[in-house]
């Protein structure tokens, strides 16, 4: 089958390669699946995760991406709660060969039905940057309804969920960006927007929860503005300045297949919408990484024609 490797860490991004790979064999509680649609985060040739598996060894030829809508093809032993034929979408291991391929085994745990009435290139935009929205906003912030939300990267993959769901809960938003991204963000539901490069964003005042994918000098600025009581969530990096009289927290996403399944009705509902910045083939997949342009949303690499 064919797939996105690479094997030279110090290539970077000029190591990803179209490869004819074997097929990825199914283990104990695993699927196989026909990958549809994947998704995948430009920063991950830098994570460990990507070159070693659990135990630390070396697993190169690896295949990157992490996000993944298809059908279910083969079942492991003891695998139960899915079946052949069925429709999935979900988060696959991160220290195991990924979704930039035809075929991949992934975890049953890892994965929730796919309503027929979701497109598979929707669906992968989903599990990373809803999973990363909803776990900052809810389950490390505790927003609730009627507080102040300051939500850093509006525009992108993970910061236009976070809008609309603190928005569905009730939260009043301030959303950051570039000038372009003012429309955007303001059409999702966004109350304020600050163009962080011509205006200050300090002027926002204290709020109740930052939420933050930038990192670098906007994180530390941002810890002044979370009042006492209040939160800062950050995906960027760990936190080395906290604010005063609150909490500061770095985490990375984890697979929840009952919040997936949640992420899809909203969707289904039309309370939910991803935006999907290009839509690339597997050939295309290695370029993607590095587009020549700047775009809104998430990339999606279309694997297998629906």
């Amino acid at each position: 089958m064919q797939a996105i490797t690479v094997q030279d860490r110090a290539a970077g991004v000029s190591g990803l390669t179209l490869s004819e790979v074997p097929h990825p064999h199914a283990a104990e509680n695993d699927v196989i699946v026909k990958v549809h649609a994947a998704g995948f985060t430009p920063g991950e040739l830098d994570w460990p995760s990507t070159w070693t598996d659990r135990a630390g060894r070396d697993r190169t030829p690896t295949v990157p991406g992490h996000e993944l809508s298809g059908v279910v093809t083969e079942l492991g032993y003891g695998t139960t709660g899915l079946s052949i034929g069925q429709r999935v979408f979900g988060l696959t291991d991160w220290t195991r060969n990924g979704t930039l391929a035809q075929y991949t085994a992934v975890e049953t745990r890892n994965l929730a039905p796919l309503p027929a009435d979701v497109d598979h290139v929707t669906a992968a935009a989903l599990p990373i940057s809803g999973l990363t929205a909803w776990q900052a906003l809810f389950d490390h912030a505790h927003l609730t309804t009627g507080q102040n939300v300051l939500i850093h990267g509006a525009a992108g993959g993970v910061g236009s969920l976070a809008i609309q769901l603190a928005r569905e809960a009730g939260a009043r938003v301030i959303a950051t960006g570039r000038a372009a991204d003012r429309d955007t963000a303001l059409g999702l539901g966004a109350d304020t927007f600050i163009d962080l490069q011509a205006e200050k964003l300090e002027d926002t005042g204290q709020v109740d929860v930052v939420f933050d994918v930038i990192g670098g000098e906007i994180l530390e600025r941002s810890t002044a503005l979370v009042r006492p009581g209040g939160t800062l969530v950050t995906i960027a990096e760990p936190v080395t300045v906290h604010p005063h009289n609150g909490r500061a927290i770095f985490f990375v996403v984890e697979p929840d297949r009952a919040r997936l399944a949640e992420l899809a009705q909203r969707l289904r509902d039309g309370h939910l919408k991803p935006i999907i910045g290009a839509v690339r083939t597997l050939a295309e997949a290695a370029s993607a990484f590095t587009p020549d342009k700047r775009t809104p949303g998430k990339t999606i690499i279309r694997v297998t024609e629906d």
